[in-house]
C-alpha cells in the first residue's frame, strides 16, 4: 500500500481534529486587543519555551479572571507540549500521529472547556465577535486533542461546534482574520475524508468543506490575523506537504517560522522534513542537527526530537 493510500485510510474522521492556537499577532484586527504580556507569552511559545508561556498566562489569568484570553494561551503552551512529545515518523513524515492521553491531556481539556465558559458568560451580557472566536477557539481546542486521541465521534462533535462559532463570528466581523483560520482548518481536513467516510458525514449531519476555500482561509490569516498567523502557516504547510505532496509550496510557507523561531525543534523538523523530501539532503541534515541543538526543558519533547532526527541522519549517512 502506497504512502498517498495509507494517508487517505488514516483516521479519517479525526482529521476534523484540527488545531486551533495562538500565534505572535502582527497588529490589526477589529474587536482584538492583543496585551503586551500575552504577545511575549505567544512568542515564548513559538520560539519552544512553553513552560515559560504557562507562567505568564497564569500571571494573565489571575489579573483577569473572566477573560478566556489567558486560558486560551496555557493551553496553547500546553498543546506544544503534547504535540513534540507525541511526534513520530510514519510512512517518511513527521507529524504527532496518536497520544494525548495522560494529565497533560485532561489539564488541557479543562483549560478549553473553561474559554468556552468564560466567552459563552462574555456573550451573555453583551455578544461579539471577539468572543464568538474564543468560544470556536475553545471547541476547536477541545477537537484536536480528541483527533490525537483517536476519539473520534467527540472530535467530529467539537469541530463542528468550532466551525459555528467562527462562522458567527465572520458573520459580526468579516475582517476578523482570525476567524478565517479556523474556518481554513476545517474546510481543508473536511475535503480530504475518503468517499466513505464523506458519505457518513452526510449521515452524523457534519458539514461539508472545500480544500481549496481551506487554503484561501488560512493565507488570509497568514497574512491578516492577530492571534493566529503562526498557527495557520505551520498547519498550511503541514497539510499541503502530508495530503497534496506539495514539497516545494509546503517549504516556501514552512521556511519563515525557522527563520523566525530558530529555537522551535518542531518547526525545524518539519522544515527538515521538507528538504528530505526534496532530497535536498545536506539542507535536510542542517534544520536536524539544529533540532538537537535547540534548548529544550521538556524531557518527553527532547527525547522525541532526538530519536527523529538521528533517525533522519543516520539514514542520510548510509
Amino acid at each position: 500500500m502506497t504512502r498517498m493510500l495509507r494517508l487517505y485510510f488514516l483516521r479519517p474522521t479525526a482529521l476534523l481534529g484540527f488545531i486551533i492556537a495562538l500565534a505572535s499577532p502582527p497588529a490589526h484586527a477589529r474587536g482584538i486587543a492583543l496585551p503586551p504580556e500575552a504577545a511575549q507569552a505567544l512568542t515564548q511559545i513559538y520560539s519552544g519555551d512553553p513552560d515559560a508561556a504557562i507562567n505568564a498566562a497564569r500571571a494573565i489569568e489571575q489579573s483577569d479572571p473572566q477573560d478566556p484570553l489567558g486560558y486560551a494561551i496555557e493551553a496553547e503552551a500546553l498543546w506544544w507540549k503534547i504535540y513534540c512529545a507525541s511526534c513520530e515518523v510514519q510512512w517518511g513524515i513527521v507529524d504527532a500521529w496518536k497520544g494525548g492521553k495522560g494529565p497533560d491531556g485532561d489539564a488541557y481539556l479543562m483549560l478549553s472547556e473553561k474559554v468556552v465558559q468564560l466567552a459563552n458568560a462574555q456573550m451573555a451580557r453583551q455578544d461579539s465577535a471577539e468572543m464568538h472566536l474564543y468560544a470556536g477557539m475553545g471547541w476547536a481546542l477541545q477537537s484536536r486533542l480528541y483527533g490525537l486521541r483517536d476519539e473520534r465521534r467527540k472530535a467530529a462533535r467539537t469541530g463542528v461546534r468550532a466551525r459555528s462559532e467562527f462562522i458567527h463570528a465572520l458573520r459580526l466581523d468579516p475582517d476578523l482574520a482570525d476567524a478565517d483560520v479556523g474556518l481554513g482548518l476545517y474546510n481543508y481536513y473536511v475535503d480530504t475524508l475518503s468517499p466513505i467516510v464523506k458519505l457518513l458525514r452526510i449521515f452524523m449531519g457534519i458539514p461539508g468543506g472545500s480544500k481549496q476555500e481551506g487554503v484561501r482561509q488560512l493565507e488570509i490569516g497568514m497574512q491578516r490575523g492577530v492571534l493566529l498567523p503562526v498557527v495557520a502557516r505551520f498547519y498550511l504547510a503541514k497539510n499541503l506537504r502530508t495530503y497534496d505532496l506539495h514539497y516545494d509550496q509546503a517549504l516556501s510557507i514552512a521556511e519563515p517560522l525557522a527563520v523566525e523561531y530558530p529555537q522551535n525543534p518542531v518547526f525545524l523538523l518539519l522544515v527538515g522534513n521538507l528538504n528530505a523530501e526534496l532530497g535536498r539532503h545536506a539542507a535536510a541534515a542542517d534544520y536536524f542537527r539544529a533540532a538537537l541543538k535547540s534548548p529544550g526543558s521538556e524531557p518527553a519533547c527532547a527525547a522525541r526530537i532526538a530519536t527523529i532526527a538521528n533517525s533522519f541522519l543516520g539514514k542520510a549517512a548510509q
